[in-house]
């Protein structure tokens, strides 16, 4: 993870050197979400000045929220990921080296949702996110291996994507939650 925020390129190639599978999944995404929703539960409590059984219910209301924009996010961008490269990049489909690709690209998502869950940083981790256009732009030129010629173009897609799911969920569950409480 901090090799990934600190230096992409480096992290990347070590990236393309391991098989493509199960192993993003189980050893990076599900574990960080699962970092990214309890921090938000955590977090919750701070600064709450709720009585003890709402407080607690808006803590799981908040976690699950995360919990669900990350996970459904991560899938929905990994599938929408294979989609752009079938269709401007004119390749196969690659569902496991998108969801490898997607995976690791979404960590500075996760890293400002940890922090974010514990400390009040809104409007700095909507320009924090940003950062992952260039994860996202070394990722897509070492391991996706897209040439020059479409290279900007496909890493901005996908780091909108990226970017846009999990907070497309997140507002979705948010107000279904309310509409339906």
């Amino acid at each position: 993870m901090v090799l990934l925020i600190s230096t992409p390129a480096k992290a990347w190639e070590t990236i393309g050197k391991e098989a493509v599978g199960q192993k993003v999944l189980n050893n990076f995404v599900y574990p960080l979400i699962g970092i990214c929703g309890l921090a938000v539960f955590i977090g919750s409590f701070f600064g709450n000045t709720a009585e003890a059984n709402d407080a607690f219910t808006l803590a799981m209301r908040n976690c699950c929220a995360t919990f669900i924009s990350l996970f459904g996010g991560f899938f929905l961008a990994a599938y929408l990921s294979n989609m752009v490269g079938k269709n401007l990049l004119s390749r196969e489909d690659e569902v496991e080296l998108n969801r490898q690709f997607v995976g690791y690209s979404m960590v500075v998502i996760f890293a400002l949702e940890i922090i974010s869950g514990l400390f009040s940083i809104s409007i700095l981790h909507w320009i924090l996110q940003f950062y992952t256009v260039f994860v996202v732009y070394e990722g897509a030129r070492i391991l996706m291996k897209v040439d020059e010629q479409n290279l900007t173009r496909y890493s901005l897609i996908i780091a909108v994507i990226i970017i846009v799911c999990p907070a497309l969920i997140s507002t979705l569950f948010t107000k279904l939650s309310l509409i339906l409480n």
